[in-house]
């Protein structure tokens, strides 16, 4: 074998390895120029079991829900997030991340940004959830909207536009029924979604 065919077949092989292993290479699918304010609700669906899980059960067009806030004159995503480490024993909790992150290729495959009809109301919002995670909450796994101590993502979106005197959800509520679980009440993120006075920035 020449040294030519020799460079052919190892790359071959490891484009092979790549394509087994199921790795994806990591992007962002946020438009690039997209201006982002204050209080924004921001909407993605992923490819994975959790994120079919959560659609199928709500009956919605997303599985996961955050909101923009200001940190230092940066904008930032807030939302509380299960099975999405930063490090090595990192715990499920309500975490700051950019935007770019939040709509990583590896978690999502679709967004949308929606925005509030009143600035003010929405730049109040931002401010409360930015209070939320400073407060180091933990992720809520048991899904129950009456323990304030920790917050799941929707639950989260909707007690900080609560901060600013406005409910999203307008008592909109599901029970969420997978295999051996059962959880009643459940904020989903087609309960914010359907807010008549949120309307679509950008859908991508």
């Amino acid at each position: 074998m020449t040294f030519g065919m020799s460079v052919i077949y190892i790359m071959f092989i490891c484009l092979f390895a790549m394509s087994c292993s199921g790795r994806k290479v990591e992007r962002t699918i946020l438009p690039d120029g997209l201006v982002l304010a204050d209080g924004d609700i921001v909407f993605r669906r992923g490819s994975g079991l959790m994120s079919h899980t959560v659609v199928a059960a709500d009956g919605g067009r997303y599985s996961h829900v955050g909101i923009v806030v200001d940190s230092a004159g940066v904008k930032m995503i807030v939302h509380a997030v299960p099975d999405e480490p930063d490090f090595p024993g990192d715990i499920d909790r309500v975490k700051m991340e950019s935007p770019r992150k939040f709509f990583s290729s590896l978690n999502a495959n679709v967004g949308e940004v929606m925005r509030h009809a009143d600035k003010k109301v929405a730049h109040e919002a931002a401010r409360e959830a930015m209070r939320l995670y400073r407060c180091g909450l933990l992720f809520d796994h048991d899904y129950d909207d009456n323990d304030s101590t920790k917050l799941y993502c929707s639950e989260l979106v909707e007690r900080a536009y609560l901060g600013a005197g406005v409910s999203l959800t307008e008592k909109r509520r599901h029970d969420f029924i997978v295999p051996g679980f059962h959880f009643e009440h459940v904020i989903m993120p087609s309960d914010i979604y359907e807010n008549s006075r949120l309307r679509t920035i950008a859908r991508f």
